[in-house]
């Protein structure tokens, strides 16, 4: 999904599948140039993503405030350091406000001629004002967030939705597809956090009515297992339905079997629909039914101990769950 996806259908059945990729992916790699990479965000995605690199025969300085750099990868005192002659930089940051302030510190000794290739979920507007910084430094820049979550990232199978030039998109493909199993370029610098955050509207709103459907059918008396035969199958499927279903014991396998450990948790899900939001207003744009998912999340979030929760766990909400 997103993504679409924070990617699981069923996560056991897929793992020969994605060692098989990532064997594939080293293999076509290895024997290629060693390519100099900085990696800033060593955290649940960005850790996992950087190994991926490393694992097909790249070069990974790492840089994090707070996490440990994982083995393999060269631990730098800085993010100035960090990016020290470097011919790509990635960064999988936060928020748009430590986008940006990142961006500052690293742009003025990125290498010329380098790329940044920013992964982080943020604002469109801190997106295009790092590219616009970039370009007065002479430096390369792709606005990349990615869908598929921490599994995606572990099994390089993330999917990355790409802005910027096309010239510099070109270069940077072959690192996603060490990360990801499917890129598209969406357009120019800020196309690809606009594309992120409207899936990302699309799967929390969606996630809200599909566990609806199941409070309403435990409610009429119908078996929840009937319920997905018939829906999954019929003009209301859809991802939450089919791939990532928010009752226990059914579909495929997903966080409901685990206790809705996060997957996705419910504050990023809150996150990305905050920025959706502050999009639509930004263009006049009405999205009643996107800014009512938003609500529901700042409840379930704030007020219903939803924090740490995997964002299908707002099923709590309409279930005894």
């Amino acid at each position: 999904m997103d993504n679409t996806g924070y990617a699981y259908g069923s996560v056991q059945s897929g793992i020969d599948k994605t060692c098989a990729i990532r064997a594939l992916k080293s293999a076509r790699l290895r024997g290629e140039q060693s390519l100099t990479i900085a990696f800033i965000g060593l955290g649940n995605m960005g850790a996992p993503m950087a190994r991926n690199l490393v694992a097909a025969g790249h070069n990974v300085t790492g840089y994090d405030i707070a996490a440990p750099c994982p083995t393999g990868i060269s631990p730098a005192e800085s993010a100035e350091q960090a990016v020290t002659k470097k011919e790509f930089v990635i960064t999988m940051l936060p928020n748009g406000a430590i986008l940006r302030q990142t961006a500052a510190q690293i742009l003025p000794i990125m290498a010329q001629g380098s790329i940044l290739i920013d992964c982080s979920t943020v604002d469109i507007d801190s997106a295009r004002a790092v590219a616009h910084e970039a370009e007065m430094h002479n430096l390369g820049f792709v606005d990349a967030p990615v869908s598929g979550g921490v599994v995606g990232a572990e099994n390089g199978t993330l999917t990355f939705m790409a802005g910027g030039d096309e010239a510099h998109i070109k270069h940077v493909w072959p690192l996603l597809d060490i990360m990801g199993s499917r890129r598209v370029h969406c357009g120019q610098a800020g196309a690809g956090q606009a594309a992120k955050i409207c899936n990302n509207m699309i799967a929390g709103a969606t996630m809200i009515v599909t566990c609806e459907a199941f409070a309403l059918a435990d409610g009429l008396g119908l078996d929840r297992q009937k319920m997905f035969e018939v829906v999954s199958a019929s003009s209301g499927q859809s991802w939450s339905m089919n791939v990532y279903c928010p009752a226990t014991g059914i579909g495929p396998s997903s966080p409901s079997d685990n206790d809705y450990q996060p997957g996705f948790a419910s504050e990023l899900m809150l996150k990305d629909l905050r920025l959706a939001r502050q999009a639509a207003q930004s263009v006049n744009t009405e999205t009643p039914i996107g800014t009512l998912a938003m609500q529901i999340y700042e409840e379930f979030v704030e007020k219903e101990a939803g924090s740490g929760v995997d964002f299908s766990g707002v099923m709590r909400k309409f279930t005894s769950e």
